[in-house]
């Protein structure tokens, strides 16, 4: 065999492996975003928060597919969510053990460690989960990660539904008033796509990019409800 047969091959190959890698990964987001939640789930979630409405828990649903998706677009690398009335529904599903498994499996190829809620923080793997997950959030609703104009819906859940002890966040804290009528401070997002952060323009900040062929584990969910609907009720 010849060297310019060998590199053909090589090369072959290599492609061969990129499209199947690719072809993987779409088949496992459009799972995420089809996918349908276990039945009840909804009146767990309202156990827990009982002014939410059947529109409000879809929502969380929505949010959830948009964490998930962070998730498998980040190439499986650690996340942290952002919002703890999606983090209690998130709960609440891997208490479905053989459903949160089989979900996983699919969508991720491996099981997805449940980590709590989080916000920016001195902890430098924090701060790597929370801005990832801001980067693919943003990308999802086609909404700039560096001078948003408007939250994308996971991070906004928790202020839009006044959820008690949630997490509550604006687009950009320039001439904003940080402390909010009960005193508690939100966050920003403009600080989460900070150029300093390095996810930007699809760079991976050990990254907010990647394929799903490794990376750390991690905790996420989220999405947008696919035609399967948000499931739950």
């Amino acid at each position: 065999m010849n060297i310019a047969t060998t590199i053909a091959c090589f090369g072959f190959a290599g492609l061969s492996a990129f499209l199947w890698q690719r072809q993987r990964r779409a088949r496992r987001e459009a799972y995420i975003r089809d996918f349908i939640l276990p039945h009840g789930l909804f009146d767990k979630l309202r156990a827990r928060h009982p002014q939410l409405s059947l529109k409000d828990c879809q929502l969380v649903a929505q949010g959830l597919r948009q964490f998930f998706l962070a998730h498998l677009k980040s190439g499986r690398k650690y996340v942290s969510m952002p919002s703890q009335v999606a983090d209690d529904l998130w709960h609440e599903f891997i208490l479905y053990t053989r459903n949160y498994d089989q979900f996983c499996r699919r969508a991720f190829g491996r099981f997805l460690h449940h980590t709590p809620a989080a916000v920016l923080s001195p902890g430098q793997q924090g701060n790597a989960g929370i801005r990832r997950t801001w980067f693919h959030a943003c990308h999802e609703e086609n909404i700039n990660p560096h001078k948003p104009a408007r939250l994308p819906l996971l991070f906004a859940l928790d202020g839009k539904l006044d959820i008690p002890n949630g997490f509550t966040y604006v687009p950009d804290c320039s001439g904003f008033q940080r402390k909010d009528d009960g005193g508690a401070a939100p966050y920003c997002g403009a600080d989460l796509g900070s150029v300093s952060s390095g996810c930007g323009g699809g760079a991976d900040i050990s990254g907010c990019g990647g394929s799903d062929g490794g990376g750390d584990g991690g905790g996420g969910d989220g999405g947008s409800c696919g035609g399967g609907g948000c499931g739950g009720d």
